[in-house]
């Protein structure tokens, strides 16, 4: 593809890494070129049967598209891999099937809504959507299914314009959660020795974290702006929220999952063997040099959440509107 970033041999600066192991995330500027990303997002307006030009056919604040095709992120930014691998400890930990080497265009759309204004104070504290991902699988502490969360942005993102919320103080109580649960939670942090764990899909157990003053600080909460072609790297763990888009230009990332071949280890004999993400867990738990016995209780396991039962009628629906047949679309409530 014309344009690409060649840094195969990129590599963090000690400076990187101490952010990261302070704040737990990194920022990797110009991991793609501005040709790439037209050209990777070139179908999607027509897949959201959207205009770009005429904001009276923006009728969804935001919207997480489904995927159809891959690209190997190796190829396509070998800079933000070699970031990527860095933080996990070496490419030859991460698994080999392909989606997980990969980035697709599943876009996440950020619009706005008609009564956003610029000048509105935006409250990053006390947004309603706070998370953290992985709702396709059981989660562990150590779980690999979800090793980094990654965000490339497919457009320019200025402060109030819908970058991702993150809170960085959030992912020390979400890491001692799991650790007091080595039975395993449901994506949304309900132990699966709760009995009404198999039917909860809400957001309490995180709302809570970010909401209250004496967990997190105010100067935990950042947004995550940048130029296309800039690639956040987060902790598995992070506390993060959609945001609101106050200036309505078009907002699109995606944030495509990595997976390790193992878990991770947080009991090894040397504890110069960690991986940054590894440390980084540690370090928030209290215990830098390890957590040894700690074991998981449970099988792993996958989990079929409402937001996966939904991707494939969706995924029907964009190939109507590509293939020029019309396709209503769900409008502002």
């Amino acid at each position: 593809m014309p344009g690409i970033i060649e840094n195969t041999d990129y590599t963090l600066t000690e400076e990187q890494k101490a952010h990261f192991l302070e704040h737990g995330y990194v920022k990797i500027p110009k991991c793609f070129t501005r040709e790439q990303a037209t050209e990777f997002t070139a179908k999607m307006w027509t897949r959201l049967g959207m205009d770009p030009d005429d904001k009276s056919t923006w009728i969804v604040e935001k919207h997480n598209m489904p995927w159809h095709h891959h690209v190997p992120v190796a190829e396509f930014s070998p800079k933000a891999w070699s970031a990527m691998c860095q933080l996990l400890g070496g490419e030859d930990k991460i698994s080999d099937e392909p989606q997980y080497r990969s980035w697709s265009d599943g876009f996440i759309v950020n619009l706005g809504r008609p009564e956003y204004k610029p000048e509105e104070n935006l409250d990053l504290r006390n947004l309603d959507n706070w998370h953290n991902d992985g709702d396709f699988f059981v989660h562990f502490l150590d779980s690999p299914e979800q090793a980094l969360l990654v965000i490339p942005l497919w457009s320019d993102i200025e402060t109030k314009g819908g970058g991702t919320a993150v809170c960085g103080e959030g992912i020390k109580y979400i890491a001692q959660h799991l650790y007091d649960h080595p039975e395993g939670t449901t994506p949304w942090m309900r132990s699966l020795h709760d009995p009404t764990h198999a039917s909860y899909e809400g957001r309490e157990f995180w709302q809570e974290l970010a909401w209250n003053k004496s967990k997190t600080s105010d100067e935990s909460f950042h947004e995550a702006t940048g130029e296309v072609g800039d690639v956040f790297l987060l902790h598995p763990l992070m506390l993060h929220s959609a945001s609101k888009n106050l200036l309505r230009k078009v907002r699109i990332i995606t944030n495509p999952p990595v997976s390790l071949k193992e878990p991770f280890c947080f009991d090894r004999a040397d504890p110069k063997e960690y991986s940054l993400v590894e440390q980084k867990t540690l370090k928030d738990l209290g215990t830098p040099n390890g957590i040894p016995g700690w074991k998981i209780t449970s099988p792993r396991g996958p989990w079929r959440s409402n937001r996966i039962k939904k991707v494939e009628e969706l995924r029907k629906k964009e190939l109507e509107r590509l293939n020029g047949q019309p396709s209503a679309v769900v409008p502002f409530e």
